[in-house]
């Protein structure tokens, strides 16, 4: 029985041994698993940047031990996200350790900054269920008096240039012009009256923007950065220099070259990649080459010991700064081709038919791309958006009938299908016909009596029912055909937003009156001044037609034969025929002394033929007809006494023809 008795105590001892084991073993993986969820906890509050539901997770010994409170350790983390531009932080590979006093977790932590991403491995003590908090959690090697300095480089925006190098768009050095209130003096309303004077501002704009929280009597207002600011000594006034971009041809290129503008929120959501204070593009070609233009900021974050020393770099990101373009364009063409326009509704392309090269591109009337760019009052904004003829729409990139220039299209088509014999007199005994009673009311119109016209009268007089009645005998099926060997429904390949030409509104016309009215110009036909320019190349390249390039570094392509080179000797001669005769409609370009071949024309803009208040839009094609170096199209729109693009073409003519032979 003693034996027995022996045995059982020895099994009670071994049992009892046992459950003393799976308790223990089991209250230390609860710790274990205790420690490891508060320490997702921690760092799931930095993910989401809760910072103030820190403290519950650390101890507050910790924090005492390195002079912190749970108020300030809540700010510390706030700042540094804020400052470094923490978007994320993300955890994984959590592994938790026994130590002799509590558990060690480590775990990987990544932050996305405005610099790119940091990772680094971290070991969180946790004791009593509390982290025993230090700083190097928040960055390994960080001690209670170290900082962290975020340092970012901007990405210099890259500059647009013309093709002998001249600005467009720059980087430039302009002038910010401010006030300082407590130095206006006595008469401060009389002292910002002369300011607004003379910086073209209001009274009231300055009031407003020195009613502004923040001013005090000691700071510096801004109120316009502009270049050259006049400095006259007013009371009150500072002129500071600051960066900026700048456009050298002000309203001359504005609709083309654009203007830029600082991130928005809105941007920011659109697109996560921009950084709040970039300059970004806000139209024209500084928005549709952004990418190429805007580079992208670098910098570095560093953690700074309590002598602001660098102890260790964090972060580093390269700056990429943005490229420069070089454009085809010719500043002084452009420059002289928007000011032959005067201000008035209208556009002017020239172009290098061999190449395609566009050397201006012009848009009347503009605005000032340098307000836009560097500060513009909602008075100056009104009087732009407000106005009938849309200053800031592209009038090169818009679609027009073209009117009799066209002709010189209809007429090659006409000589290659042969069903218009060039020397041929046709008897057209009136200014008005029709083709008969199927008409109705409706008659197509000329402005000369001729009794019989052959293809070089009808292009000198620009004669509307020699070409109707010569697309009439050509056919719908053999016209079109022709059409489209040129770019109709094509989309250029340029980097700014216009239309593809079209022939109709249909496929067919189904209409005999609209198939003659085409044939001129007029009818459904809608062609931008820069896709006129890209069809008349034909007549400058044997036949070939050259598409239009603006970056100068682009391939230059062709499409071969599209009109016959004998079309192109016939029509070209008469062309010329149209500058050199002394009663053509072109007459007036031959004093020039050029050898330019042209075609002037009208497109009728009318409710219906008996409309007697529409409005007509004045075209000119002219090009140089000796070399074939040059070629312009300009436009008028309801143009009127001295603003017809034949009286206002001289100055272009002549620059070209000395710039390029």
């Amino acid at each position: 029985m003693k034996t027995k008795y022996l045995v059982w105590g020895v099994a009670g001892i071994v049992v009892g041994i046992g459950l003393s084991g799976t308790v223990w073993y089991y209250q230390n993986h609860q710790a274990q698993v205790k420690a490891t969820e508060i320490v997702t906890d921690f760092t799931n509050a930095l993910s989401q940047q809760k910072f103030t539901e820190l403290n519950q997770y650390v101890s507050t010994d910790s924090l005492k031990a390195e002079g912190f409170t749970k108020e300030e350790l809540a700010k510390k983390y706030e700042t540094i996200y804020q400052g470094i531009g923490v978007k994320e932080a993300k955890i994984k590979e959590i592994e938790t350790k026994k130590q002799k006093k509590g558990y060690e977790v480590s775990y990987e932590l990544t932050l996305t900054t405005a610099l790119g991403k940091y990772t680094t491995t971290y070991q969180a003590m946790v004791d009593a269920d509390k982290i025993q908090w230090t700083p190097a959690l928040i960055f390994p090697d960080m001690t209670k008096d170290d900082t962290v300095s975020y340092q970012p480089i901007s990405a210099t925006r890259g500059q647009i240039v013309d093709r002998n190098q001249q600005g467009l768009a720059i980087n430039d050095t302009l002038d910010q012009v401010g006030i300082i209130p407590g130095q206006l003096g006595e008469q401060k309303e009389n002292a910002i009256a002369q300011i607004a004077a003379l910086y073209g501002l209001t009274s009231e704009g300055i009031n407003q923007t020195l009613a502004q929280g923040w001013v005090t009597d000691d700071a510096f207002v801004p109120l316009k950065v502009t270049k050259d600011a006049p400095n006259e000594n007013l009371p009150g006034v500072e002129i500071r220099q600051t960066t900026g971009r700048y456009y050298p041809l002000g309203e001359a290129a504005a609709q083309l070259i654009g203007y830029t503008g600082e991130v928005t929120a809105e941007d920011l959501e659109k697109n996560p990649k921009l950084e709040a204070g970039q300059l970004i593009g806000r139209s024209g070609l500084e928005q549709t080459l952004d990418d190429t233009l805007r580079g992208q900021d670098g910098g570095e974050i560093v953690l700074l010991d309590q002598n602001q020393q660098e102890k260790k770099v964090l972060v580093k990101k390269q700056v990429t700064n943005g490229k420069d373009v070089t454009l085809t364009l010719d500043a002084n063409a452009q420059k002289i081709a928007f000011e032959h326009l005067g201000g008035k509704k209208g556009s002017s392309v020239a172009t290098l038919p061999k190449t395609g090269d566009l050397v201006a591109l012009v848009s009347s009337p503009s605005y000032d791309p340098n307000k836009m760019a560097n500060g513009i009052s909602s008075a100056e904004y009104n009087v732009y958006a407000e106005n009938e003829a849309k200053p800031f729409i592209s009038r090169f990139a818009t679609r027009y009938a073209p009117g009799s220039t066209f002709k010189t299209i209809t007429a090659a088509l006409g000589i290659d299908a042969k069903t218009l014999d060039p020397d041929q007199k046709i008897a057209i005994p009136s200014l008005k016909w029709q083709k008969d009673a199927s008409w109705g009311d409706y008659q197509v119109t000329r402005v000369q009596q001729t009794d019989e016209v052959n293809l070089k009268d009808a292009l000198m007089y620009s004669d509307n029912i020699y070409f109707a009645q010569q697309t009439l005998k050509m056919g719908e099926a053999t016209f079109r055909e022709g059409l489209n060997r040129f770019i109709f429904g094509e989309t250029l390949d340029l980097p700014f937003e216009m239309k593809a030409a079209q022939i109709s509104n249909d496929e067919q016309f189904n209409s005999e009156i609209l198939l003659a009215d085409t044939g001129y110009g007029q009818g459904q036909l809608l062609i931008s001044p820069v896709e006129q320019a890209t069809m008349y190349s034909v007549f400058a390249n044997e036949g070939n037609l050259v598409y239009p390039r603006l970056l100068l570094d682009a391939q230059t392509k062709t499409k071969n034969e599209v009109i016959s080179q004998e079309a192109v000797k016939i029509v070209g001669s008469d062309l010329r025929a149209v500058v050199t005769e002394p009663t053509a409609f072109g007459y007036r370009l031959n004093a020039l002394g050029i050898d330019v071949a042209a075609k002037t024309g009208t497109a009728e803009i009318k409710q219906s033929q008996d409309d007697t208040s529409g409005t007509e839009n004045s075209f000119l094609f002219a090009y140089d007809y000796g070399n074939h170096n040059y070629l312009t199209v300009t436009m008028f729109e309801d143009s009127q006494g001295e603003y017809t693009a034949i009286k206002q073409a001289d100055e272009l003519l002549s620059y070209l023809n000395q710039t390029y032979q």
